[in-house]
């Protein structure tokens, strides 16, 4: 059965979540109720779990090397009003 899930991202540089297989990322905001970052994807609930690998980068600050050797740009959001500005990447 196909749903959307809700995945809260940690606030750290490199991190791995864990995602149905195909897992399609629709955006990347601040969940109004928790105030925590969170990716939405449209999940196959059927499907097997796989590791998935995203950086995290506040504006202004230096971008290192990829987990894998790709990085997709996933969404940007604003956290504590502001204060940070974080930009989400998914690496392959």
């Amino acid at each position: 059965m196909k749903t959307i899930w809700k995945f809260e991202t940690p606030f750290q540089e490199k991190f791995k979540l864990e995602m149905p297989k195909d897992a399609q990322i629709l955006c990347v905001q601040q969940d109004q109720k928790t105030f925590k970052p969170c990716i939405f994807a449209m999940v196959e609930t059927e499907n097997e779990i796989e590791e998935r690998f995203f950086e995290l980068y506040g504006t202004g600050h230096a971008m290192t090397f990829c987990f894998g050797s790709d990085r997709v740009y996933l969404g940007t959001y604003q956290y504590q009003k502001g204060d940070f500005i974080g930009h989400l990447f998914e690496c392959f």
